[in-house]
């Protein structure tokens, strides 16, 4: 044997669990076909965005969160109704109780730390008994998305120090070795050294091939977001056609080729047409990979319009319906939105996902926080691209706007009528006239205020006309599908072994992180609270890490 247990991805869940194994005294070889600077994978890119209940920063801000009211929201959102929901159902409330119990604890021991505003993502369809949070939950890391991977780092390098981590990376997994209907190990090919930056694409020139022997095998190689053919075969009739075009939201890298191979050694893939793509994806005018694209986390206040330019309906407000929106949208027939909104709003109310996006959080800088976003108007990276995103344009009047927007279309994209348009955005700045109103955005705008987090972060911006000169110049948007999560994947009990199509685990097979849907096959079911992904990554790897190292034994 070359080891006591083989992972396969060096990504979050893949480190947790080598971290896992290595206190348990185990020797592992961590596999992956990218290069040692894309260690901690997808997750570096993060936000950092953690779910906690009932969290000391909650309970700073006044928020009153219980196990039963996130159990609640939890399976509406979900709403599983399959009969292969079974381990899904039961990894759900298993995260449920670790959110709720000793997930903050345990980081907090290894140092990590959230910034004292909980964001509210997420915040459903309008109904106290359907889908999303009733509460903020969104807690972001200090340090974003690399101070969430930072601890399993440090934890790998101290056992590779001890000789128990060994790193086989640009080694690219072909076959995962199944002898007498057991995981023996996994064999490939080796790749030729690429000294490419953290996310550029790298090559994929042989050099050689490989083959590594352990007892135990983890499969934590993540999702399908960074291809877009795999994408769209597995696109749900649900949510309407495929879209044409996307952005990506993931490296190259998380391209899906685990998924089939791992289907070859025995493992049962379930909910594979459950996936989490959002609609207010921008173009990265600094991109790292192709097609880069960056989400933008939206406050209540921006105009949201279709393609055509018709104002979308409530619940379908910013920040609000994930899916319920990207829905909508695809049955419009169009592969892009917009938001209409001004510099003020902008300013103030877009976050911009991804750690590079978020120097001042991902940086720890206390005074760079006060100063980029409570005291500046407008972001640093959120003024770059008013400046030079290629889907942003600016001007005084509505009728300028519409043209300039008109101008940012391709072939077949409809044109954008100035009049349908300016009409909507007078009916809509005219319920600002009194304190009250019909309009339910403005009303949402208004109880986001009442939330203390969103108002003195002014994420919650105070209502007021779009047409505000004060506030202006006016802002377009064209919004595009970003390419992201995989919400399903391989079916697995509360250890994390993959089972077979019989339902029975497949010895020495195992699976966390995003190839086995967060944990059991998908355990957000159809939809996502947020803040989910990285801590479903964290809870299954450990899970997985601990099995493992308890089937070797001593």
């Amino acid at each position: 044997m070359d080891a006591d247990a083989i992972v396969v991805g060096h990504g979050l869940a893949g480190l947790v669990a080598a971290a896992e194994l290595a206190d348990a005294g185990r020797r592992v070889v961590v596999v992956d076909q990218e290069s040692e600077a894309n260690l901690g994978g997808q997750a570096h890119w993060s936000f950092g965005g953690l779910f906690f209940i009932d969290s000391p920063e909650q309970r700073r801000l006044g928020i009153k969160d219980s196990t039963d009211l996130a159990h609640s929201d939890w399976m509406n959102t979900a709403g599983f109704d399959r009969d292969e929901d079974h381990w899904p159902r039961r990894w759900a409330q298993a995260y449920l109780d670790f959110a709720a119990g000793e997930k903050r604890a345990w980081l907090h021991q290894q140092g990590m730390r959230w910034f004292p505003i909980v964001g509210w993502a997420e915040r459903g369809d309008g109904s106290a008994h359907g889908h999303g949070n009733s509460v903020p939950r969104f807690h972001i890391t200090w340090g974003t998305g690399p101070g969430v991977v930072a601890p399993f780092v440090r934890r790998v390098e101290e056992a590779r120090e001890r000789g128990l981590v060994t790193y086989a990376h640009r080694h690219r997994v072909d076959e995962i070795i199944v002898e007498g209907g057991a995981a023996t190990g996994v064999r490939g090919v080796r790749l030729a050294d690429d000294p490419a930056e953290r996310g550029v694409a790298t090559n994929r020139d042989p050099v050689g091939g490989f083959e590594l022997r352990a007892p135990v095998v983890l499969v934590a190689s993540g999702g399908i977001g960074g291809n877009h053919d795999l994408v769209r075969d597995n696109w749900p009739e649900r949510l309407g056609a495929p879209p044409k075009r996307m952005v990506t939201g993931v490296p190259a890298h998380v391209d899906g080729r685990m998924i089939a191979i791992t289907e070859a050694a025995g493992g049962n893939l379930i909910n594979r047409d459950r996936m989490w793509h959002y609609v207010e994806g921008i173009r990265n005018w600094d991109p790292i990979w192709d097609r880069h694209g960056i989400r933008i986390l939206p406050g209540p206040s921006s105009m949201w319009l279709d393609a055509e330019g018709t104002r979308l309906p409530a619940p379908l407000l910013p920040g609000y319906d994930t899916l319920g929106t990207l829905e909508h949208l695809r049955r419009t027939g169009h592969d892009h939105s917009w938001f209409i909104t001004n510099r003020s709003i902008a300013g103030k109310e877009f976050a911009l996902s991804g750690s590079e996006q978020n120097q001042d959080l991902t940086g720890k800088e206390v005074a760079g926080v006060v100063r980029k976003r409570s005291l500046a108007d407008v972001t640093p990276s959120m003024q770059a691209f008013l400046d030079k995103g290629a889907d942003f344009v600016q001007a005084d009047t509505v009728e300028d706007l519409v043209a300039k927007m008109n101008d940012l279309l391709e072939d077949g994209e409809p044109l954008l009528d100035a009049e349908h348009v300016k009409r909507q955005v007078d009916e809509r700045d005219g319920q600002l006239d009194n304190p009250y109103a019909k309009d339910a955005q403005v009303a949402a705008m208004r109880v986001a205020r009442s939330y203390i987090g969103d108002k003195i972060s002014k994420r919650a911006y105070p209502p007021h006309k779009l047409t505000d000169p004060k506030k202006g110049p006016l802002v377009g948007v064209k919004l595009h599908i970003l390419s992201r999560k995989t919400l399903g994947g391989f079916e697995t009990d509360l250890s994390a072994r993959v089972l077979g199509a019989d339902g029975q685990p497949v010895p020495g097979l195992y699976a966390a992180g995003e190839a086995a849907g967060f944990g059991g096959g998908g355990l957000h079911g159809y939809r996502a609270l947020e803040g989910t992904f990285l801590g479903g990554c964290i809870f299954s790897g450990r899970t997985a890490g601990r099995a493992m190292g308890a089937e070797i034994g001593d």
